[in-house]
């Protein structure tokens, strides 16, 4: 028998999927103006156009672009715009004349250090307050009939006194590792030095263990070659702790940033004259603020505060620091 006939609705009813698909709804826009859209990363949706039946044209565009504020440009395009190089950031405005200076690679390991450690280091502060007068009436004992570089320095006894005091406590003469907290067997001291180049920070080996005459002698000379760039390697490597002191040049406190892997730095003010009790009695004696700064991670507050406190009691009682 023959097959019988196709309905004759069936290709009515087809043709709606033969055809195009209808298009969603966009803004209505000459090819131009999408164009220039497009180039300049501005979405069209909700703008008004001046053509016929609100058509946009490429006037509409380019007023658009004219009224932008700068940064949208960058926030319409896909994903955030990389961050320009600092030599490529744009001079703020109102500076005035300004002389730009290259960065040196010491003043450039300088800020990697100093600002990984502010950034990863847990940092806490202990302060605390030494009455010099005992240390100032034994320094100028000492000091009679010792020539300029051969007098001891308050620096001198401020690093001995570090020194005895991560003696009596080695739990805090420990270097932060990671996995690991290393507890070192000898005492080495970094001192902050000022040069042209920068601050470096040589290495007193075994302080605990030098008089202060060969503590002070030795300071000087690589204070001396520090200014003078001839300190090698093993001079300023190392190190479990260290004194930066800027009471020469009249500070009265500051805080010092750790530098890693050591886990504390002593930093030392001036020493001024102010009141302090004598027994029943107030009088004026040169005191000096003392600031220890702390890794966390490797040394708790309460180790750190018995640290100041054998500092301090150092510097109050300079002849201990003679034994």
């Amino acid at each position: 028998s023959a097959p019988a006939p196709a309905p004759a609705s069936a290709p009515a009813a087809m043709a709606p999927a033969m055809g195009p698909a209808a298009e969603p709804d966009r803004p209505r826009a000459s090819p131009l103006a999408r164009r220039l859209a497009a180039q300049a990363g501005l979405a069209l949706d909700g703008l008004a156009g001046s053509g016929p039946k609100g058509r946009i044209v490429r006037v509409d565009i380019e007023r658009l672009i004219a009224s932008a504020p700068p940064q949208t440009t960058a926030e319409t395009t896909a994903g955030p715009a990389p961050e320009p190089a600092p030599e490529a950031a744009a001079i703020p405005p109102g500076l005035g004349p300004y002389e730009a200076r290259p960065v040196s690679q010491m003043r450039r390991t300088i800020a990697r250090r100093l600002s990984e450690a502010k950034q990863t280091i847990p940092h806490f502060y202990l302060e605390a307050e030494a009455d010099l007068e005992a240390l100032m009436a034994l320094r100028a004992q000492v000091n009679e009939g010792r020539e300029g570089p051969a007098r001891i320095s308050v620096n001198d006894f401020i690093v001995k006194a570090a020194a005895r005091a991560l003696a009596r406590l080695p739990e805090a003469n420990v270097i932060w590792r990671g996995d690991e907290i290393w507890q070192l067997s000898e005492i080495d001291i970094a001192v902050a030095v000022a040069t042209d180049g920068g601050l470096m920070t040589p290495i007193l080996r075994g302080a605990d263990r030098m008089s202060l005459g060969t503590l002070s002698a030795e300071m000087k000379d690589l204070a001396t070659r520090a200014r003078t760039g001839t300190l090698r390697p093993e001079d300023y490597q190392g190190g479990g702790f260290s004194v930066s002191n800027l009471g020469m040049y009249g500070v009265r406190s500051f805080s010092a940033i750790v530098n890693p892997p050591q886990s504390c730095i002593l930093a030392a003010g001036a020493a001024e004259r102010r009141p302090v009790g004598r027994g029943d009695q107030i009088v004026l004696a040169p005191v000096m603020n003392l600031t220890l700064s702390v890794d966390h991670r490797s040394v708790d507050g309460a180790l750190g505060a018995q640290l100041l406190a054998e500092i301090r009691q150092g510097l109050e009682d300079p002849m201990s620091l003679l034994l």
